[in-house]
């Protein structure tokens, strides 16, 4: 890695941000920083004493020059709504602005990608399957609507702060989400867009080191990461959890995240990192504590009101007190999942442990119908087939 790429990765997210606050533009802070990288190209070597001085100088002096030839433009635009910053608070804005709810779901996941991850237009549509031109479209737009609406570019605080948050961690989960478990296409696991939910976790709960909800999703998210390896087979073919070689898991990336977790309320990413936790430290699927994690579901479940939660937590109660109380869970959730394959596909398995073996192929029929990847869906075809004469 030369000096330059090494500069973007480790700085790229504060230097916008610093631009940002000073700018009131989130396009032009943009433009200028990229300005100032395309030159440090051509400059270094020498590399500065100090790379993030240098490129943060020539990225407002890039500033001022656009501003001098589109000065009549400039007094038209609208300008974004700066608080006065406290220390350490430019980055942090930045998150919060990107994510803020007035934009779209994708168009946040889009920005924070684009601005606070440092990737590319061309990255960030490949990791979500749509066009180039489409995901450059929907940055813009998203950038347009945060002047025009007047979003403020602040950190929120008081009763505003938890909501906030909240939304800000869902779009981190969201991006881990979509490499973790696809929701279509060939490949199940995506590691690319995982690593960089990881790493904006990671600035996230360093920027809020009093947050436990912060921590708790970091450490929930190398938790599952951990375990990427023996999630398939060497032909690409799904592995179940209870099958995984856990010799194949990261285990010092598994003490990493345990060591991360720190007691606290039980909110909704303290409870799925400690049921993932229990699952990280079992040292075979026999020895997993399926009771404490049916328990920690139903605190969950309580929570959230969540159908999938629901779902997991009738998995769990079935390994813990057998098929039948699991299956009694079921009943009722096709209202909520209409269209979530998991839920005959858990039905057909344990329809299959009770010898209800025409049932469970019907499930299996009726998941195969639903399923969007391709190693899931050669998964439910092996099952089903196994069960038919």
């Amino acid at each position: 890695m030369n000096a330059v790429e090494q500069a973007y990765r480790e700085h790229w997210a504060r230097l916008l941000a610093i631009l940002t606050a000073e700018l009131r533009d989130l396009d032009l802070a943009e433009e200028s920083l990229q300005d100032a990288f395309a030159a440090a190209v051509a400059a270094w070597p020498p590399v500065p004493d100090n790379p993030p001085a240098w490129l943060l100088t020539a990225a407002r002096r890039r500033a001022v020059s656009r501003l001098r030839h589109s000065a009549v433009a400039a007094r038209k635009l609208p300008l974004l709504v700066v608080d006065a910053p406290q220390a350490g608070d430019d980055l942090l804005s930045l998150i919060f602005t990107c994510c803020h709810p007035a934009l779209a779901m994708e168009a946040r996941v889009a920005l924070t990608l684009r601005c606070v991850g440092g990737l590319g237009t061309r990255q960030i549509a490949r990791l979500f399957l749509v066009g180039e031109a489409t995901m450059a479209a929907r940055i813009t737009r998203a950038k347009k609507k945060i002047s025009q609406a007047g979003i403020p570019y602040r950190v929120p605080s008081g009763p505003e702060l938890a909501g906030r948050r909240d939304g800000v961690l869902a779009v981190l989960y969201l991006i881990f989400t979509e490499g973790y478990a696809a929701a279509e296409g060939e490949d199940l696991i995506r590691a690319e867009p995982a690593v960089q939910a990881i790493a904006l976790a990671r600035m996230l709960s360093e920027l809020m080191p009093g947050d436990g909800e912060a921590a708790a999703l970091l450490a929930l998210m190398m938790l599952h990461h951990a375990r990427r390896d023996a999630r398939l087979d060497e032909r690409g073919r799904l592995v179940t959890l209870a099958e995984q070689d856990r010799g194949r898991w990261h285990q010092e990336e598994i003490k990493q995240a345990l060591a991360i977790l720190r007691p606290g309320p039980p909110g909704v990413y303290q409870l799925q990192a400690a049921i993932a936790a229990e699952h990280a430290s079992a040292a075979t699927a026999r020895e997993t504590d399926w009771v404490a994690i049916a328990q920690l579901y139903s605190m969950l479940e309580a929570l959230t009101g969540s159908a999938v939660v629901r779902l997991n937590r009738a998995v769990a109660v079935a390994e813990a007190r057998g098929p039948q109380r699991g299956l009694d869970l079921l009943e009722g959730l096709e209202a909520h999942l209409p269209r979530h394959h998991l839920l005959p596909a858990t039905r057909a398995e344990l329809l299959r442990r009770l010898g209800r073996l025409e049932e469970a192929v019907a499930e299996y029929g009726k998941a195969l119908e639903l399923v969007a990847t391709a190693p899931e869906r050669e998964f439910l075809q092996a099952r089903r087939a196994a069960l038919r004469p």
